[in-house]
């Protein structure tokens, strides 16, 4: 084996990125996304509204908003690799609870309780896990491990839809159980084990990332970036938490058939992954903050071709793949640019404190938005995401200002 490859294999973070990637999948498909193959047959067996059942994932996601503070101090106090491992438990418990409910109110109650062990084990956790690891490559670990994150939906998704077909959907949630324990478990606490030499010199590389992104915020400086993070973050969690749930007919309401709507959507997720792979390859030579302004700055252009597309299927096709790649690398820009802001100290905390508001605005985002089509129509439904990101996009570049006049005091 040459020498580059061994030094690769033998490094801890090239490890634990592969570990926590095959969990990472494992742990999005099969709790996130279960109900993308499992709803219909939920709404089929108890005869509950298809309302009643996602709202089962709503009360994850406030769930995961609630406690959010709460996961990352503790991931700060005792470490990632015994929360995480702990968060694989009670998500592996909460699928098993779920494939038992009989009860409406039972149902909502576990989906909430799944909520608390996926905050646990999902990205926030995950991003702060890599920091532990490797402080000094943090952002680039975040990078290559959202490459991983992107296939979760397509590759449980059709293990989920097989599972479902052959056992039924109560059964399909216990196997999901199983494969938590079996697969994300150990993956998750033997992976964590390795960590960086702390004595280990840094590279030119590293020292190049340290100067571009200047010495962590404190002070008052500090707690107003983070608020104004929190604020654009947010803002995009009302335009993905659409996106994740309307982009079929909101695709369908731009001109195009529902079969033409499914396969232009789906295109979704190679153009995150797309974008990720730009970004490690582009932006690890730009400021996490730079990166983040030209991702989220090309937000409203993609909306601006949906609203000017008038049922044509390249415009449509184009504000798909460019709205997916800027979701991609948003993604990344939200665990990249509070690690360029505050450092790694700490870092579990922070991003726990900027989840709490993106993720309820991201449960609360698609009731929100079928209200305003409900009301007002598919047009307006439209102007209304422009105006999000487009307002994301100002609170981005007025934060990036106000932090480059912040840097030079």
């Amino acid at each position: 084996m040459s020498s580059p490859w061994r030094t690769r294999i033998t490094d801890p973070l090239f490890r634990v990125i592969c570990a926590l990637g095959v969990a990472q999948i494992t742990a999005w498909g099969t709790s996130y996304y279960c109900l993308g193959v499992l709803a219909a047959s939920i709404i089929a067996e108890t005869g509950w509204s298809r309302s009643l059942v996602f709202s089962g994932f709503t009360a994850g996601l406030i769930a995961i908003g609630v406690v959010s503070p709460w996961a990352g101090k503790l991931i700060d106090q005792y470490g990632a690799r015994a929360v995480m491992t702990l968060g694989t438990a009670l998500v592996s418990l909460g699928l098993y609870a779920l494939s038992r409910v009989q009860g409406e109110i039972e149902y909502l109650a576990v989906w909430a309780f799944l909520g608390i062990g996926m905050r646990l084990v999902l990205y926030d956790a995950a991003f702060a896990a890599l920091v532990q690891v490797a402080p000094s490559r943090g952002r680039l670990a975040i990078s290559y491990l959202t490459l991983f994150g992107a296939f979760a939906s397509t590759v449980f998704w059709v293990i989920g839809h097989y599972l479902n077909e052959a056992l039924g959907w109560r059964q399909t949630l216990v196997v999901f159980a199983v494969i938590q324990l079996l697969v994300c478990l150990p993956l998750n606490w033997f992976g964590l084990a390795w960590r960086e030499d702390a004595n280990k010199a840094a590279t030119p590389a590293d020292k190049a990332r340290a100067a571009r992104d200047g010495p962590a915020l404190t002070g008052a400086v500090r707690r107003m970036a983070l608020v104004l993070f929190a604020l654009v973050m947010s803002l995009n969690g009302f335009i993905f938490g659409v996106v994740s749930v309307h982009l079929v007919p909101l695709l369908e309401a731009a001109g195009l058939t529902a079969v033409a709507a499914v396969w232009v959507a789906s295109l979704k997720g190679f153009a995150q992954f797309a974008g990720r792979v730009i970004e490690i390859f582009f932006g690890s030579h730009l400021r996490a903050m730079t990166v983040g302004r030209i991702a989220i700055g090309v937000l409203p252009l993609s909306f601006v071709v949906l609203l000017l597309a008038g049922g044509n299927l390249f415009a449509i096709v184009l504000f798909t793949l460019v709205m997916g790649a800027a979701q991609g690398v948003i993604t990344i820009v939200r665990g990249a640019v509070p690690l360029a802001l505050f450092g790694a100290e700490g870092y579990g905390t922070v991003l726990g404190l900027i989840a709490t508001p993106v993720v309820v605005v991201n449960a609360t985002a698609p009731a929100l938005f079928a209200l305003i089509v409900d009301h007002w129509g598919w047009r307006a439904g439209e102007y209304a995401l422009l105006v999000t990101c487009a307002a994301s996009w100002i609170a981005m570049e007025l934060m990036s200002r106000w932090y480059e006049r912040a840097r030079r005091r």
